[in-house]
């Protein structure tokens, strides 16, 4: 199969060529562009905050949860390349860099996503798509308040978690 496609491409003109990864690049520009909004729209406004559970189908057989954790970090190490060369290449690199690391599992992995979101550039454009859809900003340091609003807050994140 890898052989026919090589033999396909060896057959077309350089403008085809061309044309060809020019339609592939603008396909996976505009892919990567529409999952990295939909996934920092529907996230919470917690989800960085070490307060913010991040036990996902806990209630699932262990095989559901093995497939599906397998299945996430593959996705999350694909992301993570893509986003390495549209750092070089025109693309949205650091958002699917971003994505692709909330998807992986990792010791250390909060401290980084926070790094990475806690950038000017990146927090203001994340916020501002979150704006455009109504969503509340994303909220990087935990609040300093009385017990009681500590036990909203906890309150707010786990309705927060319902709405994914």
């Amino acid at each position: 199969m890898i052989a026919g496609i090589f033999d396909f491409f060896q057959g077309l003109s350089w403008w085809q060529t061309a044309l060809i990864s020019g339609g592939l690049f603008v396909i996976t520009f505009l892919v990567s562009i529409g999952v990295a909004a939909f996934i920092m729209v529907k996230i919470p406004s917690t989800f960085f905050l070490d307060s913010h559970s991040r036990d996902w189908w806990s209630h699932r057989p262990p095989w559901q949860r093995w497939t599906a954790t397998v299945t996430k970090n593959v996705l999350g190490a694909l992301l993570v390349i893509a986003g390495v060369i549209q750092i070089f290449t025109p693309g949205q690199g650091l958002l699917t860099i971003l994505i692709g690391i909330v998807l992986l599992d990792f010791p250390g992995k909060r401290r980084l996503e926070r790094k990475i979101v806690g950038r000017p550039k990146v927090l203001a454009a994340i916020n501002a798509l979150r704006a455009r859809y109504g969503r509340e900003p994303l909220v990087l340091e935990e609040p300093k308040a009385e017990p009681a609003a500590r036990e909203r807050h906890k309150t707010e994140v786990a309705i927060s978690e319902t709405r994914l």
